[in-house]
């Protein structure tokens, strides 16, 4: 018997954060989250799944039309076996105003407690607690009762766990409590990059469907999960997303404008070979300490093209969301002079307390932005990133400095 769990769906939500100059055919982005979700369940009617999990996010918001239910409909008429969907924090009980009759084959945790499905052919119990609302700061798991004996029990949870990262925290939980409900299976939701918690029990987040802005970089698909004798034997992550997300970079130190296409071309050839001969939507870095720095920045429609010049040698389609240069320039003043006040700019960083204080004012102005666009934003979210952020900061402050005569 196998079952698939999947998570994050969000249907019919737009990529974000691509340039007026990115020039990417509508087709090529048109329907992506659809076009993966269709893929799933082909995958699904493939593999002769019992039944698909969703984990929370189905949708991304409110339906802004019709469509969007029409076509969760038709997929799970396609489907034509059990499916078991959970309501997360962006398509909560609360938000979802907009409804249809869905097939008899939709089966949907409750959102004012913890539910169970009984599968009793399968030997299979599910225990899932939908969200009645967006924010939902308790610790859902502590209500999920006791697993059943003689089954193979599955707890579905939409939740930050407990470690975050980007996303923002609702129904948080610890992975030794879910270990200690005596599960054999949690099939999570919410963070978008596949993890793997535990193994005994498996504790698994999926991951998207399909990456939607430039930091949902690398393969995004399902979890297949396989059972004997009511006993999971296999977890594998399968892809279905109908584009890929690259991060290129490339440090160009050392580098002159002679070899930097070549250096450039090699990253784009890696990523094409990674994505399988999907599309690819790349965010180009520049890194390092370089003499090209004064003029990289001015430069980025032709690095873009050079990166498109690369992807169409590889055989495939490439496309450039955004050119970012985080180079450095060459020392221009002694540095044995500007050592003592280097030490006194940096030093800052080495008080914890202020280091808090800083990450603590980012966060919040990260959290003023609309949720659509935070995928895009650059700014440092823990002390390494801040102070790679302040070395940065330093070399604009010594060029500033020789460019005026000051010693």
């Amino acid at each position: 018997m196998k079952f698939i769990h999947a998570a994050d769906i969000h249907l019919d939500s737009p990529l974000a954060g691509l340039n007026a100059h990115a020039d990417v055919p509508a087709e090529v982005i048109r329907h992506c989250t659809r076009r993966a979700f269709s893929a799933l369940i082909d995958a699904a009617l493939a593999e002769d799944v019992a039944f698909v999990i969703i984990a929370g996010d189905l949708y991304d918001g409110d339906w802004k039309d019709f469509s969007t239910g029409l076509f969760f409909a038709a997929e799970m008429r396609r489907l034509a076996r059990p499916c078991y969907l959970l309501r997360g924090n962006h398509d909560a009980k609360s938000i979802i105003t907009r409804g249809l009759n869905l097939p008899d084959n939709v089966h949907e945790f409750s959102s004012r407690k913890c539910d169970m499905f009984r599968l009793d052919a399968h030997g299979v119990v599910l225990h899932g607690h939908s969200f009645p609302h967006r924010a939902v700061p308790e610790d859902l798991s502590k209500d999920y009762p006791d697993p059943e004996p003689g089954m193979l029990n599955i707890g579905v949870l939409h939740t930050s766990g407990d470690n975050p990262g980007e996303h923002e925290v609702y129904a948080p939980c610890r992975v030794e409590d879910l270990v200690l409900k005596g599960y054999d299976y949690w099939a999570l939701g919410h963070i978008h990059a596949r993890r793997v918690l535990a193994e005994r029990p498996w504790i698994v987040f999926p991951g998207n469907l399909q990456g939607r802005h430039a930091k949902e970089t690398g393969t995004k698909g399902f979890t297949l999960v396989t059972v004997e004798d009511r006993q999971i034997t296999a977890v594998e992550h399968r892809p279905v997303d109908v584009l890929r997300w690259a991060a290129l970079e490339v440090d160009v130190t050392g580098l002159d404008v002679t070899s930097l296409p070549g250096a450039i071309a090699a990253r784009v050839h890696a990523a094409m070979a990674e994505a399988e001969s999907r599309p690819v939507l790349a965010r180009l870095t520049l890194t390092g300490t370089t003499a090209l720095h004064a003029t990289l920045s001015e430069d980025t429609e032709h690095l873009a093209a050079e990166c498109r010049n690369a992807g169409n040698e590889a055989g495939g389609d490439l496309w450039v969301e955004s050119v970012r240069v985080r180079t450095r320039p060459l020392p221009v003043v002694d540095e044995d002079v500007l050592t003592p006040l280097r030490d006194a700019f940096l030093a800052g960083l080495d008080d914890p307390a202020l280091v808090e204080a800083l990450l603590t004012e980012l966060a919040g102005l990260r959290q003023k932005v609309p949720a659509p666009a935070r995928g895009d934003l650059d700014l440092p979210d823990d002390a390494e990133a801040l102070r790679a952020l302040a070395a940065d900061a330093w070399q604009i402050a010594a060029a500033a400095l020789a460019a005026s005569g000051s010693r």
